[in-house]
């Protein structure tokens, strides 16, 4: 036997000349092997310029010198690449990658066999039959997970740096998310549950500061949630409707109208004010109140009230506002502009309840800017306002009534009206006397007909806005 059964090195013979050859030669096997570390374990390529000692496990389909010796050891020594078969269980350091790998006989693995049972790895990873990477540093694939007492309780903490962050646990099919709980995106506690992983509903939130539980999505079965103080929910043109509207942000605000007030109709408002916030932007939705609030509060629908014009609200062949519960839901509009587009008025109202105009704008409408058709039902203006846009009528009644006196109404560009500034019919009542209108309009100034009364106060024929003559028929007054 010329070497040792392991390492191969080689042994001097008897009468051997020139033993230290030999025995610089065992020297150098010992000098690349023992205490193996190697730089690299990935390369096809030897490096250009490698330093004396320097050593390497040869990645696959290696060219150049190191051509055939995948998975072996490469050691530069004496300025020549010398290669170095390993031997099942040979173990080797990986410096650039702080990784201690065996060979098991076929290939280079993590330390304690593979694919690894338990592959800890420095800088920060650690898998449990499972492989971990920068993002989850922490992977275990098993049937449980048991994290138990040391004699008494246990606590999981799950920390995060600042409110905007998520602190969660999310639970998953196939890796596409289904629910989570936690501090999604604020501080306050969120349940919430999805379809598909990209569509989020939020079913429970717990408030912080109060410890108050709302159900966004849900009229809790056997009751509501009861308010104990006034509340505001907020739109915004980046919102979400999976949100629970209770912040004014991207990731805490509803994306429409619509969805804030269908939240409100699942409320026992007790007698407390809720008033929904809405964001600079346009918004295209139609809102239908079609339930009453319980609880008999005031609800205000409120835009920038600097700048009414900053918030539009302009939907396409529908009423903007279309109030027809069967019950009071009393309603406040305030410093927004509303549109429509091919038909629906702004303001259309088939309920017995009271709704407030407030420092509105109404921009160009197919319809009428406000129409009150419902027996007990009003619209009533609270402030100056103005009109930017025409329509087929400005104010319109059948059944129901309008109110608008003493206010200051500023007409922009002439908008024109195709039927009348004023109709009354049906019964209808309009009181509009006492305002001052400045500006001008083109169209017919009114027709009270069928019963339906406009009260001017005396104020004249030409009082109302228009440039062609009003009229009355069968009993309509106006007067």
């Amino acid at each position: 036997m010329d070497e040792t059964p392991n390492l191969g090195l080689p042994y001097i013979m008897a009468a051997q000349a020139q033993k230290h050859v030999t025995h610089n030669e065992a020297l150098r096997t010992l000098d690349a092997l023992v205490q193996l570390t190697v730089l690299d374990r990935d390369l096809a390529a030897p490096p250009s310029s490698p330093a004396d000692g320097a050593r390497y496990i040869v990645g696959p389909a290696p060219t150049g010198d190191w051509a055939g010796q995948a998975n072996n050891i490469a050691a530069w020594q004496d300025g020549a690449w010398r290669f170095y078969t390993p031997g099942q269980g040979w173990l080797v350091w990986v410096s650039d990658e702080d990784v201690l790998l065996a060979f098991d006989g076929t290939a280079w693995v993590t330390a304690g066999g593979g694919p690894p049972p338990f592959n800890p790895v420095t800088g920060g990873l650690l898998g449990v039959n499972a492989t971990a990477d920068t993002t989850n540093r922490l992977a275990v694939s098993s049937a449980a997970t048991l994290f138990n007492h040391a004699g008494a309780g246990h606590q999981m903490k799950i920390n995060k740096a600042t409110a905007g962050d998520t602190a969660s646990q999310l639970f998953q099919t196939n890796f596409s998310g289904r629910a989570e709980f936690g501090l999604a995106g604020d501080d306050d506690f969120h349940v919430k549950v999805s379809p598909d992983g990209s569509a989020w509903h939020e079913a429970i939130v717990i408030d912080r500061n109060s410890g108050e539980v709302s159900f966004p999505n849900t009229v809790i079965s056997g009751g509501r949630e009861t308010l104990t103080a006034n509340r505001t929910y907020y739109v915004r043109a980046d919102g979400n409707d999976a949100n629970n509207g209770l912040t004014d942000s991207a990731g805490g605000a509803f994306a429409t109208i619509q969805k804030a007030l269908n939240v409100v109709g699942g409320l026992d408002l007790a007698t407390f004010q809720v008033t929904i916030q809405i964001g600079d932007g346009t918004y295209t939705g139609a809102v239908v109140v079609d339930k009453p609030w319980v609880g008999g509060s005031l609800v205000i629908v409120q835009g920038n009230v600097a700048a009414p014009g900053n918030v539009i609200v302009s939907p396409t062949g529908a009423h903007a506002f279309y109030i027809k519960a069967t019950l009071p839901c009393p309603l406040r509009l305030k410093a927004f502009e509303g549109r429509t587009t091919t038909s629906g008025d702004v303001i259309r109202l088939e309920a017995p309840s009271d709704i407030e105009c407030d420092g509105l704008r109404f921009g160009a409408c197919a319809g009428a800017h406000a129409r009150s058709m419902y027996p007990g039902g009003r619209i009533n203006f609270m402030s100056a306002y103005t009109i930017s846009g025409g329509a087929q009528r400005h104010w319109y009644t059948e059944f129901g009534a309008i109110r608008a006196t003493g206010l200051t109404i500023t007409l922009t560009g002439t908008p024109a009206f195709g039927n009348q500034f004023a109709l009354s019919d049906m019964s209808g009542g309009m009181d509009v006397g006492g305002n001052t209108f400045s500006g001008g309009a083109t169209g017919t100034r009114y027709l009270a007909t069928r019963l339906g009364l406009i009260a001017v106060g005396g104020a004249g024929t030409t009082y109302l806005p228009g440039n062609a003559a009003g009229t009355t028929a069968n009993g309509g007054v106006y007067a």
